[in-house]
C-alpha cells in the first residue's frame, strides 16, 4: 500500500541453522509509530536487522514506501531513508559528539518536511550541544542514547527504527527519551519502537505487533488492544 512506510512480508530469516523469523509480516504506516514487543529472543532485533539489510531473509520481502529493498546492502537501504538506533547505542567512542553526528550526515529527500542538521539536533538535545567537543566515551548512558538518536536523525530518515532505547537508563532519563520519541512522531516521522517496557510502548504506539518465538503472535491497533485487554502476561511474561 502507498501509505506503508515499511513492510515486512512473510519474512523467513536464519542465523546459521537457527530459524529466527518465521513468516513474519507487519506494516508500519506513514507517520505512525509501531511498537514491536516480545520476550528476549522473540525475534525483535532480527526484524530490525532484516529491515536495514544487516540480515538477509531466506524468503519474503522488505519494502520501503512501496519500493522493494529485500537483501540490499545496508548503505543502499539507508539511502532510501531508513535509519537504525541500535540496541546498546554503539556510538563511536573515540570520536567527539560533533564528529559522531557529522559522520552520519545525509541530505534530506526532496519530499522531506524536516531537515536535520547539527543545529536542529542540538536544539532537540541541548546537552549534546554543551558536550559537542567531548569524546563520546566520557558521556553518561543517557547522553550516549541521545547521541545515538541524534546520529540517526542526521541521516534525515523517513523511517526510524529504535531498538531498546530505554535499556539501562535511569527512570528520569527514560522519560526524557520517550518524550523525544513522542516529539519525533508528532513531527511526522515513521517509527518502529522495540522495547521491553510494554507500558511505555502502549502509551506511545499507534499499532502493536507482539512476536513469540520468531512468529507474529498478536497485531493490531494499540487503543483497541488496551480496550480489549490483550493478555500481556501470556505473550511477554509481564504481570
Amino acid at each position: 500500500m502507498a501509505n506503508d512506510a515499511l513492510a515486512l512480508v512473510d519474512v523467513d530469516a536464519f542465523y546459521g541453522d537457527s530459524h529466527v523469523l518465521q513468516k513474519v509480516s507487519f506494516r508500519l504506516g506513514e507517520a505512525r509509530l509501531l511498537g514491536l514487543l516480545g520476550r528476549n529472543g522473540a525475534g525483535k532485533t532480527s526484524c530490525m536487522n532484516v529491515a536495514v539489510g544487516l540480515l538477509s531473509p531466506r524468503s519474503g520481502a522488505v519494502e520501503v514506501f512501496g519500493e522493494t529493498v529485500t537483501a540490499r546492502a545496508p548503505e543502499w537501504i539507508a539511502s532510501r531513508g531508513v535509519a537504525l538506533v541500535p540496541q546498546g547505542r554503539r556510538v563511536f567512542r573515540s570520536l567527539t559528539v560533533r564528529e559522531n553526528l557529522l559522520v552520519a550526515a545525509r541530505k534530506p529527500a526532496a519530499s522531506s518536511a524536516q531537515s536535520w542538521t547539527l543545529s536542529s539536533v542540538f536544539a532537540m538535545f541541548p546537552r549534546l550541544a554543551e558536550r559537542q567537543g567531548q569524546m563520546a566515551s566520557v558521556l553518561s548512558g543517557g547522553e550516549q542514547q541521545m547521541l545515538a538518536i541524534g546520529r540517526a536523525l542526521m541521516s534525515n530518515p523517513r523511517v526510524l527504527l529504535m531498538d531498546e532505547p530505554s535499556e539501562g537508563l535511569a527512570p528520569q532519563i527514560v522519560a526524557e527519551v520517550m518524550s523525544t520519541i513522542r516529539r519525533l512522531k508528532e513531527q511526522g516521522l515513521s517509527i518502529v519502537l522495540v522495547e521491553q517496557n510494554a507500558k511505555l510502548v502502549l502509551d506511545l504506539a499507534d499499532d502493536i505487533v507482539i512476536l513469540n518465538s520468531g512468529r507474529v503472535a498478536v497485531s493490531g491497533v494499540a487503543k483497541d488492544m488496551s480496550r480489549s485487554g490483550v493478555d500481556l502476561r501470556q505473550h511477554l511474561g509481564v504481570f
